[in-house]
């Protein structure tokens, strides 16, 4: 589904990608995680394309994405922080992103699963962080694309909303989607991954399952299991 090969990308003298490798099987939640400065955006942004690697290959859907964009038609993308115009409505966002794409489901039915109906003539400049963020849940999963990228989904939601979240990424998951998630939330991404992806030092650290995380480092439980990867290499 994904596959990265040698991935290097310096900003200035700033090494954040350091020969990266890494395959992601069609089918599955994956959770990609690490310390600030890790990699982590950068590796997104470079399998969507808005980053160029100084060196390596990414592979999407078998193709090679330096030969053709139309990729990225496939991929269903939540920024960590989308900005949108602040006078325009929700309403008319949902349009202009629906005419942008060409394509659309169930936008009615997640405005309706997020409670959004009451802010729908509102402008986007005046609805609080966390309602923006259902507003960009809205136009992400209104596709039927097979990949979803998720760069810190839980931002600024409630409770229910964060219920109403999980459900509809197992949702898709059943489907036979492949999503990338980041989060700092560790009881969310225990709850949903079925792998993790720790990156240090812009490299793969680990890849697999949480209970094979616990056993490499031996410790009890998830959060220990990370707080051990960080210390060990701060040490």
């Amino acid at each position: 589904m994904v596959t990265i090969q040698g991935l290097h990308k310096k900003f200035g003298k700033n090494l954040v990608l350091s020969g990266l490798d890494l395959s992601i099987s069609a089918g599955g939640i994956f959770a990609i995680l690490g310390p600030n400065g890790s990699g982590k955006t950068t590796l997104i942004k470079s399998v969507l394309g808005m980053v160029i690697p100084d060196k390596g290959d990414i592979t999407v859907l078998g193709k090679n994405i330096t030969q053709n964009s139309d990729y990225r038609h496939q991929i269903d993308y939540l920024p960590q922080i989308a900005n949108f115009p602040s006078n325009l409505k929700v309403r008319e966002l949902i349009k202009m992103i629906k005419d942008l794409r060409k394509s659309t489901k169930e936008d009615e039915r997640l405005i309706e699963l997020f409670k959004l109906t009451p802010f729908l003539d509102k402008k986007l400049g005046q609805l609080s962080g966390g309602t923006k963020q259902k507003v960009n849940l809205v136009l992400t999963f209104m596709f039927d694309s097979p990949i979803i990228i998720l760069d810190e989904p839980t931002s600024g939601l409630d409770p229910i909303s964060m219920l109403r979240l999980k459900d509809l990424i197992q949702t898709e998951k059943e489907k036979g989607k492949t999503i990338l998630i980041t989060s700092h939330i560790m009881s969310f991404v225990e709850e949903i991954s079925d792998e993790i992806v720790f990156i240090l030092e812009g490299k793969i650290y680990f890849k697999g399952t949480i209970s094979e995380l616990k056993t490499k480092t031996n410790q009890p439980d998830f959060e220990h299991a990370i707080a051990s990867i960080l210390t060990d290499n701060h040490a």
